[in-house]
């Protein structure tokens, strides 16, 4: 197969590569850090094309778009996003736009673009990368938690819609917890939990896509959460997750 992965210079986007380059599928890494792609492209050898581009903008995307669309790729990772840590009055509007347009406008986008392709064919596999901040609002992450419960909704909403129509196309959201990558490093903050290990995350979430499951959490833990966030009263989960993040401020 061939595959996209957006945001693959490191993290989970870099992790996904490994793994499904170890697999023998052919990939195309897009991120704005040419050097680290060029790494993993020395890494992972002849079956990895790179593009360097920041995709945060709705240009870019239909570049990367234009760009790949003769390649007949077969499963799109919208991987690519980036949060931010702090009280909601204090955090720069500009960044927060930036989140925005990467978490939410470039996810719509490429999803959009590349389902009417998959669409066409009746094939294809789109996997949404969001968060378990998608089913509850996060104080001192306020925005980002809001931009990944855009996420899970939007590829929810399109799972339902392709069901109805009997089509052959996959789409799913994978929510992990937090994980050991570069995140609490550029979102500066430290969560007070234990980090998922992001090979166990990518490897899971690959088994998972392919089996066509469209809600994908890995970590026992993590499904606790999941399922307590379904039955707990608003204010006890906003209370945890507030004292949980500013611990680790």
């Amino acid at each position: 197969m061939k595959i996209l992965i957006t945001g693959a210079s490191s993290g989970l986007g870099a992790t996904f590569a490994r793994l499904l380059a170890r697999d023998g599928h052919e990939l195309i890494l897009v991120a704005r850090r040419v050097k680290k792609l060029e790494a993993l492209k020395k890494e992972l050898g002849d079956n990895v094309k790179i593009i360097d581009l920041d995709i945060s903008s709705s240009y870019n995307c239909m570049k990367l778009y234009n760009e790949v669309k003769k390649e007949k790729i077969d499963v799109l990772i919208n991987n690519a996003g980036f949060g931010i840590y702090g009280e909601f009055d204090n955090i720069k509007i500009d960044k927060e736009l930036d989140m925005i347009d990467l978490n939410i406008k470039t996810v719509h986008m490429l999803t959009k673009l590349f389902l009417k392709d998959f669409a066409k064919r009746d094939f294809g596999y789109i996997l949404n990368v969001a968060s378990l901040a998608a089913f509850t609002p996060g104080p001192l992450m306020s925005t980002y938690y809001a931009t990944k419960s855009y996420v899970y909704s939007l590829t929810m909403g399109i799972k339902k819609e392709l069901e109805e129509k009997c089509s052959n196309v996959y789409i799913g959201c994978l929510c992990p917890g937090p994980v050991n990558t570069e995140f609490e490093h550029v979102a500066k903050v430290k969560f007070d939990t234990k980090l998922l290990d992001s090979e166990y995350v990518c490897s899971y979430a690959i088994k998972c896509m392919f089996k066509e499951k469209s809600l994908i959490i890995p970590g026992f833990g993590n499904k606790v959460k999941y399922y307590l966030s379904k039955i707990l009263p608003l204010d006890i989960k906003m209370n945890s997750i507030y004292k949980m993040q500013k611990r680790g401020d």
